[in-house]
């Protein structure tokens, strides 16, 4: 049997942006909702709205434009896979995304974040351009709950390097 092809969304990104946080494949809830990062278990919204000042209860196009903001874009190392269930470890046939040409686009974009090991390893494998463009590359933990080994605090206090950026560039 061949799994079934998904695909990621279009990135969410706002004029401005300095910072990009990718992820390697919507899962299946973000998949059916059309949001990134939509499964109640997943502790993204709830990290960002911490470090940002917004609830992450909000509708989903506030919480994109909270992150907006804070000059914050979103998108998926993958474009398209083929994958049972939500694990990255079930991707097959991988489809990159254009990261580079994000990146051209978009020229402020400083720092890229990896939400997971898989996110970091697709980059990584092709869109190898990425990692000379000046842009800072790092991994950060996973917030699926996949990374069950991880409390939440030690997630939060990952990702609190992203509001030291922003605060430095002087944008809250």
């Amino acid at each position: 049997m061949n799994p079934e092809l998904k695909h990621s969304f279009p990135p969410s990104i706002f004029p401005g942006a300095a910072v990009l946080i990718l992820g390697s494949m919507p899962g299946e809830e973000s998949l059916r909702k059309q949001e990134y990062y939509a499964f109640r278990h997943n502790v993204f919204w709830r990290i960002m709205g911490e470090l940002f000042s917004f609830s992450p209860d909000l509708p989903y196009p506030e919480r994109l434009a909270a992150l907006g903001r804070n000059r914050i874009a979103l998108w998926d190392s993958l474009a398209s896979c083929r994958r049972v269930g939500s694990l990255d470890t079930s991707i097959t046939d991988p489809v990159p995304n254009d990261i580079a040409g994000l990146l051209r686009e978009h020229p402020g974009i400083t720092h890229i974040f990896c939400n997971g090991t898989a996110s970091y390893q697709y980059l990584k494998r092709y869109n190898e351009a990425v990692f000379h463009s000046g842009a800072e590359i790092r991994k950060l933990l996973s917030t699926s709950p996949a990374a069950a080994r991880f409390r939440y605090e030690e997630k939060r206090e990952a990702y609190s390097v992203i509001r030291r950026i922003v605060l430095a560039s002087g944008n809250l």
